[in-house]
């Protein structure tokens, strides 16, 4: 099965200079976790922004989300699919950067939506009955198991880029 087949489309975005209280209205009006960082000249994506990043910067700089940047706290480090990508492909980047969503992207790193692990889920549960199942629930489970894992420290610059 490919990413085109599952992902979600319609995501809410932000910009680097936007103050974080942006993306956490968005998060709170859309009912998720993450927003990716686009540059409105380009279109690229340029980073992702959590929810648990807002909350870290917001008590370690002891101030508000509107006074601080998304991009001072945006991780640069991008991990994304092609809509083409199989889905395979894309549980492999999750489990190997312990991530549970990632931006889908066009050749030129513009937004075409995000895959995440529930929509995964969603998938295999819809393919229950089916005698042949592209999502093997087996997977989906040991994706989940790796991502959970203590994350291991490997010294990984920022700004690089895993793409399937």
């Amino acid at each position: 099965m490919r990413v085109t087949e599952m992902m979600t489309r319609n995501v809410s975005c932000c910009q680097p200079g936007d103050p974080l209280s942006v993306p956490a209205k968005l998060m709170w009006d859309c009912d998720c976790g993450i927003v990716p960082v686009v540059d409105r000249s380009s279109g690229r994506t340029l980073g992702m922004i959590t929810d648990r990043d807002i909350c870290m910067a917001t008590l370690m700089q002891d101030r508000p989300p509107s006074a601080i940047i998304v991009s001072d706290v945006m991780s640069r480090e991008l991990h994304s699919c092609s809509p083409a990508s199989d889905v395979a492909d894309a549980e492999r980047i999750m489990r190997d950067r312990q991530i549970r969503r990632l931006p889908v992207l066009d050749i030129e790193g513009r937004l075409l939506g995000i895959l995440s692990l529930a929509d995964i889920v969603r998938a295999s549960e819809r393919e229950r009955s089916r005698a042949r199942r592209t999502v093997a629930p087996e997977e989906v489970t040991n994706t989940l198991g790796e991502i959970c894992q203590p994350r291991q420290t490997n010294g990984a610059s920022e700004g690089r880029r895993t793409t399937v």
